[in-house]
């Protein structure tokens, strides 16, 4: 099982190092809003590896907090740049 965690923090690693190309490089707001996104959900995959590694529920308790907080602020970035930006 502990192969299976590092794949998965590895694969997560990968997506937190595109998505963080697309927020230096995106072309548009909404790309680098998508790149906020993408590194939110991959906090929330190594929250939940950190959870399943460690046996601790507390790394869970973290994860559906960011996931709250991460659904609200995602949706204010939306309609400020809904509002700001005219292409």
């Amino acid at each position: 099982m502990t192969f299976v965690w590092w794949v998965l923090s590895l694969v997560t690693v990968l997506a937190i190092g595109l998505a963080t190309w697309r927020m230096v490089f995106g072309p548009r707001y909404a790309d680098r809003i998508v790149a906020l996104d993408i590194l939110l959900a991959a906090a929330l995959v190594l929250c939940i590896v950190a959870a399943l590694a460690t046996a601790r529920t507390v790394f869970l308790d973290v994860a559906i907090g960011l996931a709250l907080v991460g659904f609200v602020a995602t949706v204010g970035w939306a309609r400020f740049v809904e509002r700001g930006e005219r292409s």
